[in-house]
This record gives structure tokens, C-alpha cells and sequence, in this order.
């Protein structure tokens, strides 16, 4: 069977990037124990799409969703230049545009405003995703993935975008503090068409697996207060995180006759410190196995959705893949959802 495969991966970055404790600065925390939270994150850099000059902590609910919509249609623009530029196609050549975000709300949605600022035909089918948190990508990639296998030689594009601070809240609470000190913005898009291009090491998606533990609803996301967006993450998701993955990732690789020493590249989503390490000493990985993560984590944060995508693009750019590698991506998020899927090269 032909598998729908990757054509071209494409990411972007706000121009401005700070350091742990220049948002710290930023942020107007003056705690000695959030900064410690700050600096023992494993982060080193975080990209936001804010002007120092005139960014104020005091941003009405109508000021943070300006933000987002600007930063996520210049963000995901570039994003989607990139790729296409790398496949050497245009907007033109995309017959179904699906579009992934959490940290913002618009109507007309995010893709239908980039269909018209980067000249989409005008029936070019779309397919937003919205409020699936750091999982969010897989999802989306497997809408994609349906698209190109129903419509061989179709070509589907998928951009996930997240301006995490425009949803930033600031408060004192641990839960609010842990997510201002490990989020950061990015975008990423992904090209899917069942018709390969020659000389390029990207993978076939062969497979995916969700599990979904609705008891866990609760545990991360986003709530509402004043009218902003407030980070929700339970001190339980450190301890949740791997048994859920567990749930997902075995039948995955059961179905498909593998074992987990045939997996070679972990393109795994870094939540944080705790649950990446976790995670490792679940499965017993180790540090090779997850460093394309945690170098992504350490560059970036988390920018929840896209993460998962700029882990992969790093993997094709410098982990040598090679003819009949076997790799998995995993992402968890709101739902609780643990979200895999399975690639070959």
C-alpha cells in the first residue's frame, strides 16, 4: 500500500527572542522562587510576537486577540512560504488547507484569512482545528493524511500556529507561573500528497492512534478569567503523562507488528521538564533517543501545537534518517488525549 507522504516541512518564529529572565523581567515577577522556576525549566529561549517597546502587562482581553491575529497570520504566513518554497509549489498547488491553533479565537477563521492573503485558488477546501492544546497537531495531520489517501495526487497542507503570549495570564499560582516560564510562539506547516518527491528524506505516515481519557478533562487547558485566557496545568500530568502515552503508542505499534526497539526517531511533543523526563524513564529511552525534543524545548519552549512538528523538521534536518527507519510522533493534550502516530522512511 502507498501511504500518504510528506513532501515538505516549513517553520517560523516571532523575530524577537528573549531569554528565561528577560521574560521574567517581562512578565513583572519580582519572586525569587519563580525565577528559579524560570531558570530550572531546561529552556534557554522563547520567541514572542511582542514589541518590547510598547508591550504592557495590562493588555485588555480586545488587545491579547489583536496580537494573536497578528502574530499568527505573519507567524503561519512564513511558516507556509517555507514550506511550499522547499517543494517548490505555491499556494496554488493546495487542494485542502487545514489549520490547527488553540491560543486565539477569529471568525472568519485563521486559514480563511490566510487563503485570501496568499492567494489559496478560491476552491481550495479548508478544515480548521481548534482548542486541541499541545496535541492538536496529530489530529490535524491525520485529517490531512485522510484527505491525500482518499485523493491520490491531491495535495493537503496543514499549519499549526500558536501566539502563546497572547494568552498569557499573570497571576502568583503555581499553575500559572509554570506555564508563563516554559511557552513560547512558533508555527509550523506540513505538506502531504501521495505522489513523492525525489531526493528527499521525509517519511510516509503509515498509521495513527488516539487515547482518550475523559476522567482527565480537567487537567490541562485553558479557562476563562476576565475575559482572558488562563493556562490550566494539574501537577497530576507529570504522573499521567506516560501511562496515557502508553495507551495510545502500544496499540499503534502492536497493529503494526513493530516492538519498541524498532522504533528509531522519538519526534515526541516536550510538554516540560518533569513530564519529558518522565516520559524517558517510562519507556526507558534514552537521552539520544529524545534529544532532537529536548534541543527543540531548550531553543523554543513549548509552543504547544507546533512543537511536535519542529521536533520532526529537526529529526530530517539532523538525524540522518534512512530507507526503512521506523519513527513515531507523540503529543498530549487537552481531553486528555495522548495522540501518536507512526512513519517510515
Amino acid at each position: 500500500m502507498s501511504y500518504p507522504r510528506i513532501l515538505a516541512i516549513g517553520t517560523a518564529n516571532p523575530p524577537n527572542r528573549f531569554t528565561q529572565r528577560e521574560v521574567y523581567r517581562l512578565a513583572g515577577y519580582a519572586s525569587q522562587r519563580i525565577l528559579e522556576i524560570f531558570l530550572n525549566s531546561d529552556i534557554d529561549y522563547r520567541h514572542f510576537y511582542i514589541d518590547t517597546q510598547k508591550f504592557r502587562r495590562d493588555e485588555t482581553p480586545d488587545q491579547l486577540n489583536e496580537r494573536y491575529l497578528r502574530g499568527a497570520m505573519e507567524t503561519g504566513c512564513r511558516a507556509v512560504h517555507r514550506c511550499l518554497e522547499a517543494a517548490a509549489l505555491t499556494p496554488r498547488d493546495v487542494d485542502l488547507f487545514a489549520v490547527c491553533t488553540c491560543t486565539g479565537y477569529l471568525c472568519p477563521d485563521l486559514g480563511s484569512r490566510l487563503i485570501g492573503q496568499m492567494k489559496f485558488r478560491s476552491d481550495v477546501e479548508r478544515a480548521p482545528m481548534l482548542g486541541l492544546g499541545c496535541a492538536g497537531a496529530l489530529p490535524t495531520l491525520q485529517r490531512v493524511w485522510d484527505y491525500a489517501a482518499a485523493h491520490p495526487g491531491r495535495k493537503a497542507l496543514m499549519l499549526s500556529v500558536e501566539i502563546c503570549s497572547a494568552s498569557y495570564y499573570l497571576d502568583n499560582t503555581l499553575e500559572t507561573v509554570v506555564g508563563n516560564a516554559i511557552c513560547g510562539d512558533g508555527a509550523a506547516a506540513l505538506l502531504l500528497s501521495t505522489e513523492p518527491l525525489d531526493g528527499r528524506r521525509l517519511p510516509e505516515v503509515v498509521d495513527f492512534q488516539t487515547f482518550l481519557d475523559p476522567q482527565q478533562l480537567d487537567k490541562v487547558g485553558f479557562g476563562q478569567r476576565e475575559g482572558k485566557l488562563r493556562i490550566i496545568l494539574a501537577p497530576e500530568i507529570r504522573d499521567l503523562a506516560a501511562p496515557i502515552i502508553e495507551r495510545s503508542l502500544g496499540p499503534l505499534l502492536a497493529r503494526n507488528r513493530l516492538r519498541q526497539q524498532d522504533i528509531r526517531f522519538w519526534v515526541a511533543h516536550p510538554g516540560g521538564r518533569k513530564v519529558i523526563d518522565r516520559v524517558q524513564e517510562h519507556f526507558a529511552l534514552t537521552h539520544e533517543q529524545l534529544r532532537f525534543s529536548k534541543d527543540i524545548y531548550r531553543n523554543f519552549g513549548n509552543m504547544s501545537s507546533a512543537t511536535v512538528l519542529f521536533v520532526l523538521d529537526e529529526v530530517v534536518r539532523k538525524g540522518d534518517p534512512q530507507p526503512g527507519d521506523w519513527g513515531v510522533m507523540i503529543a498530549l493534550g487537552p481531553g486528555m488525549a495522548a495522540e501518536t502516530a507512526l512513519l517510515r522512511w
